[in-house]
């Protein structure tokens, strides 16, 4: 009868209150686990299977198989405390217990992965909001227009508003009667060349008339180039202008079309606010009514600052606009007077005042090595 072999009983360990081992046994325990496990194998090789904190049996040690031996050790089972088990489960590890009685170990931290955003249902959320938004809008526009809704009206700055509109459309009159001015003057300097041209040609022809179409001729001339200099103090007038009409004035106007919309939509969501407020409180409207809140004070932030910045531009506007067509006005002034006035000085100090260059006839034409 074959005698079982001392090595490869199990031995129980007894465990204290607090999940240690008592001291008397540890000696003795250490003792026998060496003895049951064979040249070769280490602790590390040992595995811990844990069956539940609430059981009869909390933990079992597992020794591997013998190499070279059919037979296998004996489990010795470890019973802790509840408080070894509560530090067991506070550790940052997770124990996954399948059903064939082996454990397995997963650590990290668990992610949830984000679920992913269909571009279909972004795109169709976009059009629900802005066709949401364009009724209101739309709603708001044609109740004022009947007279039926109220609009929110800053008395000041629509005032300024309106002389910024009224003054464009003067100054673009100014612009077009100058432009009309320097295509006439224009074509009087050519007309005058031209006849300059004619009087020199007689003058070398006609020897009884010799003096007489020199004379006009000459006068023709200095005429044609005057009016050349008169000619570009105008384009030059005309250019500033243009600059302050069509791009300074019309950024400003943008400005104001923005601020005209923001308008439009915070007097839409008041309304709609307004509306709501006046009906039932109930478990129905009240989500409605908190909604219309929050984007009645989106608008509402968004309407301040369209008005802030329009403020801004029409103070510099008006600051820019001043500057520049007091310098233009005495520019055109000065050319005038002194070009009618027959001072070819004073039209000449006037362009080197502000700084003008005439272009000479025929510069922009290429050389006739560059058409070769």
């Amino acid at each position: 009868m074959a005698e079982e072999s001392p090595k490869n009983s199990a031995a129980e360990i007894p465990v204290t209150s607090n999940g240690q081992l008592e001291d008397s046994h540890e000696h003795s325990f250490n003792r026998d686990l060496k003895r049951s496990l064979p040249a070769g194998l280490g602790l590390s090789e040992t595995k811990i299977t844990s069956h539940g904190f609430d059981g009869t049996k909390e933990g079992v040690v597992e020794a591997g198989p013998f190499p070279g031996s059919s037979a296998s050790p004996k489990s010795s089972v470890i019973s802790p405390s509840n408080a070894a088990a509560s530090r067991l489960a506070g550790q940052g590890c997770d124990l996954i217990i399948p059903t064939g009685g082996r454990t397995q170990q997963k650590s990290g931290p668990v992610v949830l992965a984000d679920e992913v955003k269909n571009p279909a249902m972004e795109k169709l959320e976009l059009v629900r909001k802005w066709s949401l938004n364009t009724y209101k809008c739309t709603r708001q526009i044609i109740s004022e227009k009947l007279g039926r809704g109220s609009r929110t009206v800053d008395l000041e700055l629509e005032a300024q508003i309106d002389i910024l509109r009224d003054n464009k459309k003067k100054y673009e009159n100014i612009l077009k009667l100058a432009q009309t001015l320097s295509t006439q003057l224009f074509q009087m300097v050519h007309t005058q060349r031209q006849l300059g041209d004619a009087f020199a040609d007689l003058s070398l022809k006609s020897l009884e008339l010799h003096e007489e179409f020199g004379y006009n001729a000459d006068t023709q001339k200095l005429l044609a180039k005057n009016g050349e200099t008169l000619l570009g103090a105008i384009n030059f007038f005309i250019a500033s202008v243009n600059t302050l009409v069509n791009k300074t004035i019309e950024d400003t106007l943008l400005t104001v079309k923005q601020y005209e919309s923001a308008r439009i939509e915070y007097d839409a969501y008041r309304t709609d606010l307004e509306e709501l407020n006046l009906g039932p409180r109930d478990a129905n409207t009240l989500p409605k009514i908190e909604q219309s809140q929050q984007l009645f004070q989106v608008h509402k932030e968004k309407y301040d600052k369209m008005r802030n910045d329009v403020s801004i531009k029409l103070k510099f506007l008006e600051e820019n606009k001043v500057k520049v067509l007091h310098n233009q006005l005495v520019l055109f002034h000065n050319a005038i007077a002194a070009y009618f006035a027959g001072n070819q000085k004073q039209l000449e100090q006037t362009l080197k005042q502000f700084h003008i260059k005439l272009k000479t006839p025929g510069a922009d034409l290429p050389s006739w090595l560059e058409e070769q």
